[in-house]
């Protein structure tokens, strides 16, 4: 099957490290589709991809946190592009300190849990089924490595819910170990900016979203976790041809 014939959808393509991944995966012929729950951050996104590209980007308004949102997005997805060959998964935000958990309510660390481990959770329910006996296809997940430590002070919540999604990531690939989609996950060990807001030690987001388009376009092995420390390991991902 040829990049022109795969239909991926890029859940929380709209975002920083989505969008870099969603013009990476068009640059290559992939057609792409983009759900939001906002329709202006789609019109960036729209604005942001080659213009060459733009007619195999589909994008659709709608909610993929929530159980009855899903399916009615889902539904208008199938119609819209027929068929959905890989997913890239890459929702909640990068970033919290909302102070140390005794300043903290109950609400806050569910709001936390809901954006990070939920969305994930939901979304996959509703999605895998489309590709999860072929072995042609992939399931990507994009993490960060918040969850295995306190980055600093205030941002204990963010460690929480990160960890709840790399953990779920584990739950799926050892529950699961002989699906034929091929389900991986990509770890981000550092910040992602894009090229007007970098930082040192960030991952320039075009750059990362070349490595998982290279990633999804080669249906590496399956069950695997890519770990991506600092921009050469990003380098090292797009030349190899196997994990």
């Amino acid at each position: 099957m040829s990049n022109s014939e795969r239909v991926v959808l890029a859940l929380g393509g709209a975002g920083i490290v989505g969008s870099g991944m969603v013009k990476a995966l068009l640059d290559k012929g992939f057609k792409v589709a983009v759900i939001s729950r906002e329709s202006s951050r789609l019109e960036r996104l729209q604005s942001f991809v080659s213009p060459s590209t733009k007619e195999n980007l589909t994008t659709l308004v709608g909610d993929v946190g929530s159980e009855g949102g899903v399916e009615t997005v889902k539904q208008a997805l199938l119609k819209a592009v027929g068929k959905v060959t890989d997913v890239v998964s890459s929702l909640g935000f990068s970033w919290w300190q909302g102070g140390p958990p005794h300043t903290q309510s109950l609400k806050d660390l569910h709001w936390v849990v809901e954006t990070l481990l939920f969305s994930t959770f939901v979304s996959w329910k509703a999605f895998f089924p489309l590709v999860r006996d072929d072995s042609n296809s992939t399931y990507t997940f994009i993490t960060g490595g918040a969850g295995e430590k306190l980055l600093m002070p205030g941002t204990g919540f963010l460690t929480v819910g990160a960890a709840s999604t790399l953990a779920f990531c584990q739950v799926l690939r050892e529950e699961y170990p002989e699906v034929p989609c091929k389900l991986n996950q990509v770890k981000i060990n550092a910040g992602v900016g894009t090229p007007g807001r970098m930082a040192p030690g960030f991952l320039n987001h075009l750059e990362l979203g070349e490595a998982v388009a290279a990633l999804v376009e080669r249906r590496s092995p399956s069950h695997s976790v890519v770990t991506v420390n600092c921009p050469a390991d990003l380098k090292t991902v797009c030349l190899e041809r196997s994990l």
